[in-house]
């Protein structure tokens, strides 16, 4: 039986497109660099075939730069950010988003500074949105 399709980047996936929303458009050398900058390395045909297959899934674009493709993320990084919340909201949390935020305060465990600016984001999110 096939697994079905998953509507959000998978970790590999999503540290990919971290690489290209950050650089912009980038062969797979440029992202391989990027990645391998940080806490494992990994093979240039392991990138390039994730890459491909992230192409045919419609997460990048694809376009000929000489011998090489340059690849770019085909969504901005806060609609795909939101999608992956909005499915972690609904299928986690069954919708509630008091049940969420009070999870990611336990866990993240947020300093003075860091409350504040949340507070911040809610006051600005009632204006905005007239609550």
């Amino acid at each position: 039986m096939a697994r079905p399709k998953q509507e959000t980047p998978t970790t590999g996936e999503l540290e990919v497109l971290k690489v290209l929303w950050k650089r912009g458009p980038s062969t797979v050398r440029e992202v391989l660099e990027e990645l391998n900058n940080q806490e494992r390395t990994r093979a240039y045909t392991s990138v390039m075939s994730l890459m491909n297959v992230m192409a045919d899934k419609g997460l990048l674009d694809r376009e000929p730069l000489g011998r090489a493709f340059q690849y770019s993320a085909r969504r901005p990084q806060e609609k795909t950010l939101g999608g992956i919340v909005s499915d972690i909201l609904g299928r986690v949390f069954e919708g509630s988003a008091p049940s969420l935020v009070a999870h990611l305060l336990e866990e993240s465990k947020p300093n003075a500074v860091e409350l504040e600016e949340i507070r911040k984001a809610l006051e600005l999110y009632e204006e905005e949105n007239h609550v």
